[in-house]
């Protein structure tokens, strides 16, 4: 070891969670258009969502903490998307993934909800239709920042959101 250089550093232990959580996301797809589809290929090897420490995808709520809906949201699955959400663990994360999941996109029906932020939170948009998955891989990375930078994403609002809204029907 060289004089004058430490074995050490020193840090905030609030920075060392906010560093592991950054680079420990366990993504939930919830796919159910063609949305789904983009969000398959940023998971294999050509775009390697691995290298950024999100490629442990999860198909059970209580494992993970990133949810990304990706496609349109019909009002039957709106409590099935809201039960989802309300069974994965503190803190969590959304991500709506292309128009049709933040703004209904062009179906304006009566059937669709019109942006999934009706039913949970949502951390970050990615827009597109599809979006493609560089957009996707951006909106991952701005997550990442704001995790990093200390912010607790839904942990609180989460809570008091889920607790204003009123009870949805089973599905």
């Amino acid at each position: 070891m060289p004089s004058g250089s430490a074995d050490f550093f020193t840090t905030r232990l609030d920075n060392l969670v906010a560093w592991a959580r950054k680079n420990s996301l366990w993504p939930l797809p919830f796919g159910t258009a063609c949305c789904a589809i983009e969000y398959m290929s940023i998971v294999s090897s050509h775009y390697d969502l691995a290298r950024f420490g999100a490629e442990v995808v999860r198909f059970s709520p209580r494992q993970a903490d990133l949810l990304i809906v990706a496609g349109t949201v019909v009002d039957k699955l709106a409590p099935v998307l809201r039960k989802i959400y309300d069974q994965m663990p503190e803190p969590k994360w959304v991500i709506s993934m292309g128009v049709c999941a933040s703004s209904g996109g062009f179906y304006r029906a009566y059937h669709v909800v019109q942006g999934i932020d009706e039913i949970v939170p949502v951390d970050v948009y990615v827009p597109g239709c599809p979006p493609t998955p560089e957009e996707l891989m951006y909106g991952i990375l701005s997550l990442q920042e704001s995790i990093q930078s200390g912010r607790k994403s839904r942990d609180d609002r989460s809570a008091r959101y889920a607790a204003t809204l009123p009870a949805l029907p089973s599905p």
